[in-house]
């Protein structure tokens, strides 16, 4: 049986214990001295430091991941004792109203685990240490890093970020119901257009494709892999709002089309119910779903008829991991994929101290012993490491999902980091300023009134312009 991440790192952490009381137990006794007098006891003692505490915030919120990272911590207290560590899991929904509480008090985390849409709006605050994170990667070594990662978190002063890992989306596809009705995999806009209206039976309860089509993150993260194959940007290169250009609006049309074959209503992510219960030959995901294609017990929520009532549900299929294939990079006028970066950034302090406490936990955290088990909290988080991605720790993650797909596949999976774009840069240049829309969720309340709603796209365009004029300006 496989053990979980918390119980190794609680194995190493008695043994860590366990080394020190020896090594203190076989320590030579003191040499006999002569009692100081008064005057030279007064000028030797001195009272113990306290330990310097910092706080780290990660955006693992759930409870037995952040018991796992909690159990890392411990580790590194041990290994730092003049270093004390407060956790706190904060939902990245709720993390820039909570930074914003933390003010300057105590509290104000001194390391964050972030996505790089919410570290690149923060570094535009003003309030990341762009040399503390460059003095982590040269620690490491920035050859350390996957290619392009390092670009991608550069700022005026060093790095909003350190590339911590990453997810890829793309689309999860039944490769055997491709090959029974002869059609191509859904690698371009053509492709997956001819394959979901061929797939669409909904007399059937059977589905073509899922989309995101509620105002949320998820609708925004479809979207825009579309509208990066489309050469369709937020801001032109003069910096100025750019949605509503031929490229942008004929995005959002062919979007709407592909949506006709979602299931019914505004979906989300819950909406893979369909796909895992046999119902649906396509849908976007995220590499967060590798455990469910691949682990009975991952798959459990998805196989009820709790969630959606014309499905059933239904038993775990051992063999759909097999039978699936994933679509990283996505073609139309360009290639491109999509992904989130996650960083480590260090924020800002007066106290130097604490500065370099939160570099000393950054760099413990790259260490291979430590790393992997981090990554191990949740399956589909990507090193951004190229020693780890193909490492044998890694794959054989407690779960045992990635062992089902393989290293090969895994480096499969992970081929399309090199193709990540998205509305935060634009020929290699960093656009803030699509950070701060993103993050208002502008884009995906457009979609949803033009595709749920069926309003006229150009209106629609014209009022998201709008509203995104006054959140840059």
């Amino acid at each position: 049986m496989k053990k979980s991440v918390k119980q190794i790192l609680k194995t190493f952490l008695i043994m860590l214990m366990a080394v020190s009381m020896v090594a203190c137990s076989s320590a030579p006794a003191p040499a006999v001295e002569e009692p100081a007098t008064e005057a030279e006891g007064a000028s030797e003692a001195t009272e113990p430091s306290e330990p310097t505490t910092i706080y780290y915030w990660t955006q693992q919120t759930q409870s037995e991941r952040l018991e796992n990272i909690r159990a890392l911590l411990d580790v590194f207290e041990i290994l730092n004792p003049d270093v004390k560590v407060e956790l706190l899991g904060v939902d990245e929904n709720d993390f820039s109203a909570q930074f914003a509480a933390a003010g300057e008090t105590q509290n104000r985390p001194a390391l964050i685990e972030a996505t790089q849409i919410l570290s690149m709006s923060l570094d535009q605050e003003g309030v990341i240490d762009g040399k503390a994170n460059a003095d982590v990667i040269n620690t490491i070594g920035a050859n350390e890093y996957l290619s392009g990662s390092l670009e991608l978190v550069e700022s005026a002063d060093g790095f909003y970020g350190v590339p911590f890992h990453f997810f890829l989306q793309g689309i999860w596809y039944r490769t055997d119901w491709f090959e029974e009705a002869g059609l191509e995999a859904p690698t371009s806009w053509e492709n997956i257009k001819k394959a979901a209206e061929h797939f669409y039976k909904p007399e059937n309860k059977q589905y073509g494709i899922l989309l995101g089509t509620q105002p949320d993150n998820f609708t925004q993260q479809v979207f825009t892999q579309f509208a990066a194959t489309n050469n369709a940007h937020l801001f032109n290169e003069n910096g100025e709002l750019a949605i509503d250009s031929p490229e942008f609006i004929e995005t959002v049309e062919m979007y709407k089309e592909l949506a006709q074959y979602n299931p019914p209503g505004p979906q989300t992510w819950r909406a893979r119910d369909y796909y895992i219960q046999g119902k649906l030959p396509m849908f976007f995901y995220s590499t967060y779903i590798m455990d469910d294609l691949s682990t009975a017990e991952a798959a459990q929520s998805s196989l009820t008829n709790e969630n959606f009532g014309d499905l059933e549900g239904g038993e775990f299929d051992a063999e759909l991991v097999n039978k699936t294939g994933f679509v990283p990079v996505i073609s139309n006028a360009s290639d491109a994929s999509y992904g989130e970066l996650s960083t480590l950034s260090i924020i800002t302090n007066d106290n130097a101290a604490v500065t370099e406490a939160a570099k000393r936990l950054a760099t413990f955290f790259y260490q291979e012993e430590n790393y992997v088990p981090y990554l191990h909290v949740a399956v589909g988080l990507m090193p951004a490491m190229n020693s780890t991605i193909q490492s044998e720790s890694f794959l054989n993650d407690p779960k045992g999902a990635y062992a089902r797909y393989g290293g090969d596949r895994i480096v499969e999976i992970a081929s399309g980091v090199g193709e990540i774009k998205d509305f935060l840069s634009l020929n290699g240049q960093p656009v803030p300023e699509a950070s701060q829309i993103l993050a208002k969720n502008i884009l995906a309340e457009t979609l949803y009134n033009i595709v749920i709603d069926d309003k006229d796209v150009v209106s629609e365009i014209e009022m998201a312009k709008k509203k995104m004029q006054s959140v840059v300006e």
